[in-house]
């Protein structure tokens, strides 16, 4: 049976748990459902971080569900320009974020929906939790054939990835997050998740690959409101409290106090880009000019997104190697970020001569340098 609408509350959940002041931080004991009101990725991680942070979890279960709009959101030690196209993303608007726990990246997008146990590390069991969902999927559609693999994966029909997982364990305090695709954009989901970058060597933790299928696609009736009640209902079942799903405002500082200071964290390029784990790039391409084409090799080392180490391979002919120093030399320390080298290109060119091919030959080698990024 599905959740009515009417089990959900928007009280305040310092209202709700009657500690006006405190959040919910240290609330009674019991279990607890909340659903966002956002579909912010960055909004969102920032409550799982504020839980996990603040709420004592020690005679307390806590089940927060949530929806983002658009994003790809990558693991903590993991590397963006391995995992994703970037350039795709910043045309399609589609955001980046690391998250704080580990795991390979995902796709998310209003078609998929975001499950977050809390405990304390005492009580963490991330396979409960994933037979918890299967068992509420069952209850939903019991024609359903899905299992939970052994790395901890729900595959539908024997072969195909319906939810990923990933966890953060801290001292006294954990969670686990799966996610769950319902009726994602697996066109985009596809595309987004498939880096173009060439010659990249990395240490980070990569995703591994795998073949996914939306649940709306086995049975068309199902939709994301269904598997989020089914969920909590199993949820609320299996820990003796009521079903009520209470609903929260993530920029709430009354309720969340700091709340909006970790999703600005979140949200700076020190952090999604900044904690990519050391990395370095040795490629070639081709530039096109009237009619010759030109081989041009570059290597860069680059640790905590900036650009350590620098070289670019071209023939001293094609541009003036003071020229080519110079870019060389602006490049090192600067941020491994499209916007960042073409600013400081543009800057460079102003210095130039105002010779019509030398500034087209500058521009060219710019625009080839900001596609590696």
């Amino acid at each position: 049976m599905v959740l009515q609408s009417s089990f959900k509350s928007c009280l305040p959940l310092s209202c709700l748990l009657r500690a006006p002041r405190a959040g919910f931080g240290g609330a009674a004991s019991g279990g607890l459902i909340i659903q966002s009101l956002s579909n912010d990725v960055y909004q969102n991680l920032a409550v799982e971080d504020w839980i996990h942070d603040h709420m004592n979890l020690e005679n307390r279960q806590v089940l927060f569900l949530w929806r983002n709009s658009p994003a790809v959101v990558i693991g903590r030690h993991q590397n963006p320009w391995q995992e994703c196209n970037l350039q795709l993303m910043r045309q399609k608007n589609i955001k980046l974020a690391r998250r704080r726990s580990g795991g390979g990246t995902v796709y998310h997008d209003l078609g998929n929906i975001n499950l977050t146990f809390f405990t304390t590390r005492k009580k963490y069991e991330r396979m409960e939790n994933l037979k918890l969902v299967v068992k509420a999927l069952k209850a939903l559609r019991p024609q359903l054939d899905i299992h939970v693999t052994d790395r901890y994966d729900i595959v539908l029909d024997g072969q195909y990835k319906i939810s990923g997982t990933a966890a953060k364990l801290g001292r006294t305090t954990a969670y686990h997050h799966c996610t769950l695709l319902c009726n994602a954009n697996k066109a985009v989901l596809s595309s987004v998740l498939k880096s173009p970058y060439k010659g990249l060597k990395s240490n980070a933790t990569p995703s591994v690959p795998a073949s996914v299928k939306n649940l709306f696609e086995e049975d068309p009736g199902l939709t994301c409101e269904m598997l989020l009640d089914a969920v909590a209902e199993e949820y609320a079942m299996q820990h003796g409290i009521d079903h009520h799903i209470t609903l929260i405002n993530p920029t709430d500082e009354t309720v969340l106090p700091g709340i909006n200071d970790k999703s600005k964290e979140l949200q700076t390029w020190e952090w999604v880009y900044g904690k990519t784990p050391k990395f370095s790039v040795s490629t070639c391409f081709n530039m096109v000019y009237k009619d010759s084409v030109l081989d041009v090799k570059v290597d860069m080392d680059v640790k905590h997104g900036r650009i350590e180490a620098c070289d670019i391979d071209l023939p001293q002919e094609w541009l003036p190697p003071a020229l080519c120093r110079e870019l060389v030399k602006s490049l090192t320390g600067s941020k491994f970020c499209p916007n960042e080298t073409t600013a400081l290109s543009s800057i460079l060119l102003r210095t130039c001569p105002q010779d019509y091919e030398l500034h087209s030959k500058w521009n060219l080698l710019c625009e080839n340098m900001t596609a590696l990024m």
